[in-house]
């Protein structure tokens, strides 16, 4: 049965293949902490999620929770495919890198070259020296998934596409996207070797949304307009943003990301939403029509706010002080080396979550700042749940001999 299945799949992507857009093009048709999960719960909940989850159209698909960074769901998650402008989603993140470095402004102004100018597909018809501010050319990327726009970014932060495209692959390696290779910065390129999957695409895209969260300033703008100045003169373009789950009725609120399409890519969906606190991402690959995309993601994101409740440790147990052995000083402040958070699948009773304190006795001297100190340990139900680091919150130095002598005399008021 499961081959009979396989095989009429098989048609119908194929069938749909036939009848796709233009490489880059997007159908523009009105339709309605990570480091705190444990690995073995995370596999156990994706086998479930595997057997009993949602049916999708879609070939390969993730769903994720954003600050656990847990899958919730998946389906052929690491089979490597074109991502067509889900690729804009690291050209995003390298130009709110840029940003958040000093490196550019959202003011500054960028010339569009004449290689900007030339690309096809998605774009919003900028002429060779035309200027557009940062901010005006991330509106472009984010809701028209303008190629010029994007490649007139990554010459303008890199010098080149070709540098900018190094340097997206290195973002994604130090992310752990092992199965992601950048070629172009906008995805237009069809080469067998642009690839990455649906688990790499929520992994940039949880990236982009917790670092930074205002992309969904830009990300839920469903219409607006901007200003072509070139020798021509003065006109005015619309931006429609081509991700329209903004519209679709849903019982959660839509807050981004990114559509892709291409002949060999199909139709491609990074989906993000926030409902009661919790945020998730839907990641959708080679969907067999436009329609299909937009309905996988919504029943990803109905199942996922369905079954998941996120704890998250808002009052985490004061830190005392740490003793010092032989140092000037007798004790260090501690502090936390991030926050909580736990998703559950089961239902579980977040009230009967235990909060442990597991700290080394003392430390001896010297002391760096930001040497571990033990663990704040979560437990439910008898079993660990995840934990948190806990560091030393400065410095200090061994006593030498005149320290203690100073330490006698001050013991004496002398």
């Amino acid at each position: 049965m499961r081959k009979v299945t396989a095989f009429v799949l098989s048609c119908f992507l194929l069938f749909f293949s036939l009848c796709v857009p233009a490489a880059g093009q997007e159908p523009d048709i009105a339709v309605a902490s990570d480091m705190i999960v444990q690995a073995e719960q995370a596999r156990e909940a994706n086998a479930e999620s595997a057997e009993s989850g949602p049916g999708i159209q879609a070939p390969s698909a993730v769903l994720m929770e954003a600050s656990t960074g847990q899958v919730i769901f998946e389906k052929n998650a690491d089979e490597k495919k074109s991502p067509a402008s889900i690729t804009k989603i690291m050209t995003l993140i390298l130009i709110f890198d840029a940003l958040d470095s000093g490196k550019i402004k959202l003011t500054d102004e960028v010339v569009t070259s004449a290689h900007a100018k030339s690309m096809g597909g998605s774009q919003v018809f900028l002429e060779e020296g035309e200027i557009q501010t940062v901010e005006t050319l991330i509106k472009c990327i984010v809701v028209a998934s303008g190629n010029d726009a994007s490649v007139a970014m990554a010459e303008y932060i890199a010098g080149t596409e070709d540098e900018f495209v190094k340097m997206m692959n290195e973002r994604a390696a130090a992310l752990g996207m092992t199965n992601t290779n950048f070629e172009d910065c906008c995805g237009l390129t069809e080469s067998p070797t642009h690839v990455t999957t649906a688990r790499d695409i929520a992994i940039m895209s949880r990236e982009l949304i917790n670092k930074y969260p205002q992309i969904h300033n830009y990300s839920t703008i469903w219409m607006e307009n901007i200003t072509h100045v070139t020798k021509q003169g003065t006109k005015e373009f619309g931006l429609s943003n081509t991700n329209k789950l903004l519209k679709m009725a849903t019982n959660f609120k839509v807050t981004g990301l990114k559509t892709g399409s291409t002949s060999i890519a199909k139709y491609c969906l990074s989906a993000t939403a926030e409902k009661d606190g919790v945020r998730l991402i839907a990641s959708i690959m080679a969907a067999p029509d436009y329609k299909a995309r937009f309905a996988d993601a919504q029943t990803l994101l109905n199942y996922g706010y369905a079954n998941c409740k996120l704890y998250e440790d808002k009052e985490m147990l004061p830190l005392p002080d740490m003793v010092v052995d032989n140092g000037v000083e007798e004790v260090v402040p501690l502090k936390y080396g991030g926050s909580f958070s736990y998703l559950s699948l089961k239902g579980e009773d977040f009230t009967a979550i235990e909060k442990t304190l597991d700290l080394v006795p003392s430390l001896p001297a010297p002391v760096e700042e930001g040497q571990p100190a033990g663990n704040l340990v979560y437990t439910l139900s008898g079993k660990k749940i995840g934990e948190v680091p806990v560091y030393t919150a400065g410095a200090v130095r061994e006593a030498k001999f005149l320290d203690y002598l100073k330490r006698l005399l001050r013991a004496f008021n002398l």
